[in-house]
């Protein structure tokens, strides 16, 4: 009767691996995220179920929790990186189940305003009707600025455009439980502050596409 049910659990757990694996999109099966489950779900069923029996178990499912996530990010990836083509904002998959999402200033705020310009309005539109459609993820939106100026401006200006941006998405229909908003200042640059190019790069909005699974 054991068996049984380890078998049926294992072929459950393979069947959902085979039916959400395939990205037609890129014409193959996403294998990062089932691998990457695999391995946490084999360390699972051992520690559960301390016997091979477990392992097994814990790989299967594991592998499948991985796949179904990964291609999950892979569509959400791809229609993102459609609707924003050529804006300026950058798509980056930095994770099996993340997506960051990058605004320089130009195009989201004017200099020390925390007021959405109307073109990254456009942009934020199409965001929210991706997030809308794919939910099962959390949001992270964090402002950033560049080391002019002291942090007595910065901080507060950074918090604020991502609290901005934050309470648009909302306004668009994006559940408010998903999304945390954070502002870093100068603190996190991406650049040199010694060059006009770095400083530039420095003032952005990141929007962080996270799956619940990864936190």
């Amino acid at each position: 009767m054991k068996n049984r049910k380890i078998i049926a659990s294992c072929m459950l757990a393979l069947s959902l691996v085979g039916c959400t694996g395939f990205e037609a999109g890129n014409g193959g099966y996403t294998t990062a995220g089932g691998a990457g489950g695999a391995a946490v779900g084999a360390l699972a069923g051992q520690i559960i179920g301390k016997d091979t029996k477990g392992t097994v178990i814990g790989t299967a499912g594991g592998a499948a929790v991985g796949a179904v996530i990964g291609n999950i990010f892979d569509r959400q990836e791809k229609e993102l990186k459609t609707k924003l083509k050529g804006s300026g904002v950058e798509v980056e998959r930095t994770g099996q189940g993340e997506i960051k999402l990058v605004a320089p200033e130009n195009i989201t705020f004017d200099t020390n305003s925390s007021i959405i310009k109307p073109k990254f309005e456009d942009l934020l539109d199409k965001v929210a009707e991706v997030l809308q459609k794919y939910p099962d993820s959390d949001i992270i939106v964090s402002g950033h600025t560049d080391s002019t100026g002291n942090d007595s401006i910065n901080e507060p200006l950074s918090r604020n455009r991502a609290s901005s941006v934050s309470s648009y998405l909302i306004s668009k229909g994006v559940k408010s439980s998903r999304i945390t908003s954070v502002g870093y200042g100068s603190r996190q640059p991406i650049a040199s502050n010694s060059t006009e190019a770095g400083r530039a790069q420095n003032r952005r909005v990141e929007i962080k596409v996270v799956a619940r699974e990864q936190q």
